[in-house]
């Protein structure tokens, strides 16, 4: 007989199989929680079922919760409810896995007697990535299963565990191929047979290793001080092993609920949702040309990067160099990458061999890219040569072929204006590594067709990476905002802070690295470039710290030459570079500046507070779409702590009275640089957030 949808149930003998059909991923919705709420009270009462299979129907088993709820009051009955239900039957039960078994779907499968996984099968409990812990007793069950090491790996990192790992670990009874459903009778028929061992986990013995669960501790509290869920995930798991299983379930759902209550969970959801909604774009509509070879201008570190990650996602290439020094650099740069990825489990030794052997096609011919589906220029930033190669490519690239550059800062409508198919022409703009970053800005200029966005949206997609849509100007959505905000950095450093306070400050504020950290590895002479550039349009009223100039002119450009802020020794930590410190007091001197002290909270009230007047301005001018798709930009391409949502959601928590005091505070010094954006004034008068404009 068949049971009401999204969950099924099939009687075969004295079998009762579960069948979840919630597409596309079988979230845990509340129909779904009903659903088996229902099918277990159901098959309780039947004492003709002697044994009980839960699968999944199409793709995968349960990927977690239905996000569509996420934020919301959850409707019973609740998923911690389920399980016990399905763990205290009094028969046996048997989940059956397949595709994925994540978060709340994991603790669905901990909570039967026996766990079978198809080939291929993920599981994992990823809570701690979105501010939380698995609340239905994934910390309590867990380590009944695998112990508390493994668990506490398992938990405070969030990782998928393949199917052959769950099975030595004790995770899963078994690895059986087949389809779903037939799996699920047979190995239901094993259970009922004894030839499946089946057994309650809240009945297991919890071995305790104190000494795990403090290094555990120690580590999260050296390596991300500024989180809070995993720290309360160790608590939790701490507690299986001092408590009895109905308390340790009590205490786990207290630590739940404090997650819950944290900022951190609001920003770390926020961040989850604005990796999907980035791909809300105008165009979505439209049909993306096929990408089937791929053509990459230039092998230094950027085009080599594209190169890498198109070959990674599975596209052939022609690489393209000026001449047969530079080409083969370029080549062993993408061998190199490569091989790193082997190296990372990123790429499969074979799939490396064929890429090398097949795949890749390095030439000084830029007739090569005739057949080309989509040409990238990566070449440096000079817009006359960029405007040589897209002349020539005018010639060269087939009708329909798609021609972008990746540039970061020039016009692309200036670019696109010397070719005869414009309408062909777009900005990928990638992050360096550019096989390692997730981020890629498609910047549009005025004239590209909508099926060209949606193919630089499609590529992102195959290269596994975040696509955020960017209008033109001067540093698109990103490199605009940041060359705003490296401005306060160097001001504070003028007016008396160090280099090393503004990046300790930021770093304790939650980003990976301070603004000159990430000069230093960036390269300092890309700045100098576009201040050099930007010269001439510079105003005359407007602040000008030449300190960065002064350490460029001396050839230090950071890391790659051994020195910029800090000395880069060929072994040991990098150190404040002393020579700097010169420097900075000559040009405290000639802007007759008296340096005063400033609080680290002062420092990133100053640098945040810029980033979001900028990131406004960005708004205001239809750059980027919504403050989400900033968020996304700042996420992932310059690692602005993901636990703080994102720039603009950051600014919510500020909030916009708050940010306008600020700004005219600081104005009375500075009133070129310290201008509240029309649009928060509108926000403020409107007694709007910035959220209300996503």
């Amino acid at each position: 007989m068949t049971y009401s949808s999204p969950v099924h149930i099939e009687i075969v003998d004295a079998i009762a199989l579960i069948a979840i059909d919630n597409p596309p991923v079988n979230a845990t919705s509340h129909a779904v929680r009903q659903g088996l709420f229902d099918a277990i009270e159901k098959i309780t009462a039947q004492s003709e079922i002697k044994a009980v299979a839960i699968y999944g129907m199409g793709r995968t088993f349960i990927a977690g919760a239905d996000i569509r709820e996420f934020g919301k009051p959850l409707l019973p009955p609740s998923l911690p409810d389920i399980c016990l239900s399905i763990e205290n039957l009094n028969k046996p039960v048997v989940a059956v896995l397949h595709g994925t078994a994540l978060g709340g779907g994991l603790e669905v499968a901990l909570s039967a007697h026996a766990r079978v996984a198809l080939p291929g099968t993920k599981l994992g409990l990823p809570e701690v990535n979105l501010g939380i812990l698995p609340g239905a007793g994934g910390t309590q069950r867990t380590p009944r299963l695998i112990g508390i090491p493994a668990a506490l790996d398992m938990v405070t990192t969030g990782r998928h565990v393949p199917a052959e790992e769950a099975l030595e670990l004790g995770l899963i009874d078994r690895i059986q191929g087949g389809d779903p459903r037939d799996v699920a009778l047979s190995m239901a028929t094993a259970a009922l047979k004894g030839d499946l061992p089946t057994r309650s986990t809240a009945n297991l013995t919890v071995v305790p290793n104190d000494a795990a669960i403090k290094d555990t501790a120690e580590t999260l509290k050296a390596k991300k001080p500024h989180l809070f869920s995993p720290h309360k995930c160790v608590e939790a798991i701490a507690a299986a092993s001092t408590l009895p299983f109905a308390d340790g379930l009590k205490r786990e759902r207290e630590l739940f609920l404090e997650c819950m209550e944290s900022p951190q969970r609001t920003g770390l959801m926020h961040a989850f949702f604005a990796e999907r909604a980035v791909a809300d774009i105008p165009e979505k509509t439209a049909q993306a040309r096929p990408i089937e070879a791929l053509g990459v201008i230039g092998g230094g570190q950027m085009g080599s990067g594209i190169a890498t990650a198109a070959l990674i996602a599975g596209l052939p290439v022609t690489l393209v160099e000026r001449d047969t020094a530079s080409l083969e650099k370029g080549k062993a740069s993408i061998e190199k990458n490569l091989a790193a990825a082997v190296k990372r489990g990123k790429l499969s030794p074979e799939k490396h061999d064929e890429i090398l052997g097949h795949a890749l096609t390095c030439t000084t011919n830029r007739q090569n890219l005739s057949e080309s589906d989509l040409i990238i220029e990566a070449v440096f930033e000079d817009m006359e040569v960029k405007k040589e190669i897209f002349r020539a490519l005018d010639g060269i690239a087939k009708d329909g072929a798609v021609l972008a550059t990746n540039t970061s800062y020039l016009d692309i409508n200036e670019i696109a204006a010397v070719t005869k198919r414009p309408a062909d022409v777009i900005g990928l703009h990638f992050f360096s590594p550019a096989h390692v970053m997730r981020l890629l800005e498609v910047v549009v200029p005025d004239k590209t067709a909508p099926q060209v966005v949606a193919t630089g949206f499609a590529l992102a997609k195959k290269m596994r990476k975040i696509a955020v849509r960017a209008g033109v100007c001067d540093g698109f959505i990103g490199n605009r905002i940041l060359s705003h905000y490296k401005k306060v950095a160097d001001y504070l450093v003028l007016d008396g802070a160090t280099p090393q306070q503004v990046d300790q400050a930021l770093v304790e504020f939650g980003l990976a690295m301070g603004p000159f950290a990430v000069s230093d590895l960036a390269g300092l002479e890309i700045g100098w470039a576009t201040r050099k550039r930007q010269a001439a349009t510079r105003p005359s009223e407007e602040r000008y710290v030449a300190i960065a100039d002064r350490i460029c002119e001396r050839e230090w450009y950071g890391r790659k030459t051994g020195q910029g802020f800090y000395v880069y020794p060929e072994s040991g930590k990098p150190y404040a570079n002393p020579e700097v410190d010169v420097i900075i007091q000559e040009e405290r001197q000639k802007a007759g500046v008296t340096p005063r002290e400033f609080s680290n909270d002062e420092i990133v009230a100053r640098f945040t507070t810029a980033m979001i007047s900028e990131a406004l301005r960005v708004l205001e001018e239809g750059i980027a779409l919504r403050p989400i798709d900033i968020d996304a930009t700042f996420l992932f391409g310059y690692g602005f702590p993901r636990f703080r949502g994102g720039p603009m959601h950051y600014a919510n928590t500020v909030g916009v009275p708050n940010l306008i005091q600020s700004i005219e505070t600081w104005s009375i010094e500075d009133a070129h640089f310290w201008k509240v954006p029309d649009l928060l004034s509108q926000l403020n008068k409107d007694s709007a957030d910035i959220a209300s404009l996503n």
